[in-house]
């Protein structure tokens, strides 16, 4: 049986609630299911990195309706994905250095638990900027998995920074405008409201010849995520489209296309897709 996607990730202590129960056994049930999120709070996730060793990522407590809006207090397939490009690279696509981070100055927006941007860190990034929404909980959370994995080890300029998308004159984007060689963004596409913020956003911290990387699950659904894509959209933030294609849990890809059709419909299938894109300044 080939490898997944999720293969790398184990939850401590284990789920033992009955709808948790129930959601581990959907795999069983339904051979081609695969679950999406990962974790909640009290657990933790331990990443197994075959070159890195483990990774471990607390969970936030979120506080509030709004808090747990944010979806922070979850890993989700797109940031496993980032993490196993920047550890293995791509090799249908360039191989190992398309995906390269040594030396590089990378923000990770909407970082959640934060695992994308810390891989990053280990392996060889000059700085690292883990940022999200401004949520106290969220933030400590992020700063608690820096010390865990990046402190402990010994490894330098990693920082954790409350961003809004979009909220452009604060003293952190003034100082940090266009400096950053790689923007990574990871499942940060299922509010269509946010594009034109995220955008700016990716524009506004990217530096004239740097990428940004941008990876996506399809379980919100396509019809929430293609029009960050558009032209239209991406003529107006200054960016434009360099690589776009769709990847599955097993390493499968295929092109990527606005609308799938029957398969958009159907919430078990679609979710095993990621759109993985790279953007450049226009």
């Amino acid at each position: 049986m080939s490898r997944i996607l999720t293969d790398r990730i184990r939850i401590e202590p284990e789920e033992i609630e009955p709808e948790d129960l129930f959601q581990s056994s959907l795999s069983s049930l339904f051979p081609d299911d695969i679950q999406n999120q990962h974790g909640d709070k009290d657990q933790r996730i331990i990443y197994t990195s075959p070159t890195l060793g483990e990774i471990v990522l607390e969970l936030s407590s979120p506080a509030g309706e709004k808090g747990r809006l944010l979806f922070a207090h979850y890993l989700w397939n797109a940031g496993l994905q980032l993490a196993e490009f920047f550890e293995e690279g791509d090799g249908k696509r360039g191989g190992r250095e398309r995906w390269e981070v040594t030396g590089e100055r990378v923000l990770e927006v909407g970082s959640g638990t934060g695992l994308a941007g810390i891989v990053a860190a280990l392996m060889g990034a000059e700085e690292v900027i883990l940022s999200d929404y401004p949520d106290e909980n969220v933030l400590a959370n992020l700063t608690t998995n820096v010390a865990k994995n990046i402190e402990v080890n010994g490894f330098g300029d990693v920082k954790v920074q409350g961003h809004e998308w979009g909220v452009l004159t604060d003293g952190f984007s003034m100082e940090n405008k266009e400096r950053f060689s790689r923007v990574i963004a990871s499942d940060c596409l299922w509010m269509p409201w946010q594009h034109g913020n995220l955008l700016r956003s990716i524009r506004w911290f990217l530096k004239e010849d740097g990428r940004a990387w941008i990876c996506a699950g399809f379980h919100t659904g396509r019809e929430l995520m293609r029009g960050f894509f558009e032209e239209e959209n991406l003529t107006a933030a200054g960016l434009e489209i360099e690589t776009i294609y769709e990847r599955d849990a097993n390493g499968v890809e295929r092109e990527w296309v606005a609308d799938r059709g029957a398969e958009d419909r159907d919430a078990i299938a679609r979710k095993r897709w990621l759109v993985i894109a790279v953007l450049r300044r226009r």
